[in-house]
């Protein structure tokens, strides 16, 4: 299923690692605020000489409870990602037992990786209930908060907003958004 022409290694369960940074999240259509945080992920792990890793879930989340649809097929968001340069990518699938695991059990699998940063947006929610949140994460790992990227007209980007734009019609605003290397203070 992994067969990305590149030197990033995706994974379907958490791999062993000594050392890395860590970023997480459903980066449903790799925006330009999920951009951002992966490349600071692969450019923080550069500086302190560990692998990267992004995590990532099949589906994502609001779209297993069906309160979203998916922005792009997890072939497209894998290559997204890895554009990026990520040296790990680990795709969690979003079932019944990852939804069922509890808060503490999903940061004991996070901890095989070593990390000596996790870097998440400030909304992330994890584990059984979504009853892990960024506070809980911080108490046992260093934990950096990705403030939110904004478009030129100062809205945050967000994959709600752009499931929004493209409800709207609004596909070339929507796709300005998604567009790889997007820098968001001069688009839409």
């Amino acid at each position: 299923m992994f067969d990305q022409p590149d030197l990033t290694h995706w994974h379907r369960d958490v791999p062993t690692l000594g050392a890395s940074v860590v970023t997480l999240g459903a980066f449903d259509g790799v925006h330009s605020g999920h951009q951002a945080l992966i490349s600071g992920t692969v450019k923080r792990a550069r500086a302190l000489g560990v692998p990267s890793v992004v995590c990532t879930f099949d589906p994502p989340p609001k779209v297993f409870f069906g309160r979203a649809t998916q922005l792009c097929p997890l072939a497209a968001k894998l290559a997204r990602i890895s554009a990026l340069g990520p040296d790990h990518v680990v795709v969690f699938s979003f079932d019944e037992a990852l939804r069922a695991l509890s808060p503490a059990a999903f940061m004991a699998r996070l901890a095989l990786l070593g990390p000596r940063e996790l870097r998440v947006g400030g909304d992330f929610r994890f584990g059984a209930k979504q009853e892990g949140n960024v506070s809980l994460l911080a108490r046992r790992f260093d934990v950096h908060v990705q403030p939110p990227v904004r478009c030129a007209a100062g809205e945050v980007v967000s994959s709600t907003r752009i499931r929004g734009l493209l409800e709207q019609g609004l596909t070339a605003a929507a796709a300005t958004l998604l567009r790889p290397g997007l820098n968001p203070e001069t688009s839409a």
